[in-house]
C-alpha cells in the first residue's frame, strides 16, 4: 500500500511546479495525475485543490554535477 502526504494548491500551480517540488524532477508529473484523478489536467491548477502527493524514494546523486557543488 502505498503512502501519501497532502498538497495544498496556490494560485498558478501547475504539474510540473509540484512534481518538482516533491520530486525534484518534472519527468514525475505522470505520477502526480494517476494519483489525482479528481484533478484537472490543465496548465494551471485552481487554488485550494487538495492533492495526493506519493511518497517514493527519490535518489541523491552528484555524478552529473560540477566538482564545485
Amino acid at each position: 500500500m502505498s503512502q501519501y502526504r497532502t498538497h495544498v494548491t496556490r494560485e498558478f500551480e501547475r504539474w510540473d511546479n509540484i512534481s518538482w517540488l516533491y520530486y525534484r524532477d518534472v519527468g514525475k508529473m505522470g505520477l502526480l495525475i494517476e494519483a489525482n484523478p479528481h484533478a484537472p489536467i490543465i496548465p494551471c491548477l485552481p487554488a485550494g485543490l487538495v492533492l495526493r502527493i506519493p511518497l517514493i524514494r527519490v535518489e541523491n546523486t552528484t555524478q552529473d554535477l560540477p566538482p564545485w557543488k
